[in-house]
């Protein structure tokens, strides 16, 4: 299964025009800080300055066995935090993977031009199915397929793609290309990694400097949701790891300090400043002084967020509605694509 951003930050550059933009995420669960800073302000960016479709991968989540009420909660759940987060439905596509059946058909097409070893070779397979490869789901080992499928459907131009996912987009390209040779046409676009719309943020734990913040993390404590209240999120950020050093001026001064460097970033992100403005502010103070701070300034940014994930959330109606109007015009922007695939393959008539 994909992690919780299936496409997250760039880290590739490109120098291709940017003509339409796509990114997904797995509703598995409530957006946590590391979501908000690495991807979701950024996609919020991205909505203002390319054609973008965002959509929740339900599809993907199957690898996993989830009951259906559940699922069907977290798909509204993860709506109601994306636009509660800034993104504008009536700017962005915003949609649910499985209310696009091209997305499953395409992955079907595609299954006959993808390679075994491709797939075998990919980290994320290796990693999440250890050592019980065989009872893994079939879900779990094709997935990568049907994220091509998901790029390749909308002849994407961009994905915006972190370091764990860089292989996919890899992935992706392989496939477009060898369809393309295969068929002798040019049916799909070979997507680029996207690079823009600002830097973003690479959160990590608030008990460990060295490991990424995660909803999967057994302790709660390391990690910040969207739902805290802001009592929680104070206590979070009082008991956060550091050290027992004042902070420094210099920003390369925290490189041997992941915890403190943390806890920087964070700040950095959530209020727009540089590290070296935030550091220059409290030079040779202790985290007794920081702390605080920082509290306030996630506090200030997440309580509206919060508010409004909460009236969305009573209203599914209206999350229903929103995502009803991104599904039918994702439908309207697959079905060419799909039917070029089609033909491209002797398919139909």
């Amino acid at each position: 299964m994909p992690d919780d951003t299936s496409m997250a930050a760039a880290t590739s550059a490109s120098v291709a025009p940017v003509t339409r933009v796509l990114s997904g995420i797995q509703p598995t669960g409530n957006l946590h800080l590391g979501n908000l800073l690495g991807a979701i302000f950024r996609w919020v960016r991205m909505q203002e300055e390319a054609p973008c479709l965002f959509f929740l991968a339900d599809l993907h989540s199957l690898s996993d066995h989830i009951p259906a009420d559940t699922r069907r909660a977290q798909v509204r759940g993860m709506a109601a935090a994306l636009i509660a987060s800034g993104i504008d439905p009536n700017k962005a596509v915003l949609f649910a993977q499985s209310d696009v059946p091209a997305h499953a058909e395409l992955c079907w097409l595609l299954n006959g031009t993808a390679r075994m070893g491709w797939l075998h070779r990919m980290t994320q397979w290796k990693d999440k199915s250890g050592k019980n490869k065989e009872g893994a789901s079939v879900a779990l080992f094709d997935y990568p397929v049907l994220q091509a499928a998901d790029i390749l459907l909308y002849q994407a131009s961009h994905v915006p793609v972190g370091e764990d996912q860089k292989q996919h987009i890899e992935l992706t390209r392989d496939i477009a290309n060898k369809f393309n040779l295969d068929t002798g046409t040019e049916t799909f676009v070979v997507p680029e990694p996207f690079i823009g719309g600002g830097v973003a943020a690479r959160v990590m734990s608030l008990r460990d400097g060295s490991a990424k913040m995660s909803k999967s993390d057994p302790s709660d404590m390391s990690r910040v949701n969207l739902i805290d209240s802001d009592d929680e999120i104070a206590a979070k950020i009082r008991k956060a790891r550091t050290d027992p050093e004042p902070l420094p001026g210099d920003p390369e001064l925290l490189k041997e300090r992941p915890e403190a460097r943390n806890l920087v970033g964070i700040m950095a992100a959530i209020t727009g400043e540089s590290e070296a403005a935030i550091l220059a502010r409290f030079e040779g103070q202790g985290f007794g002084a920081f702390k605080p701070a920082l509290a306030d300034a996630l506090v200030a940014a997440i309580a509206p967020i919060r508010a409004r994930y909460e009236a969305l959330q009573g209203d599914h109606a209206e999350l229903d509605r929103l995502l009803d109007q991104g599904a039918e015009r994702a439908v309207e922007l697959a079905a060419p694509t799909l039917l070029a695939a089609k033909r491209a393959l002797g398919l139909g008539r």
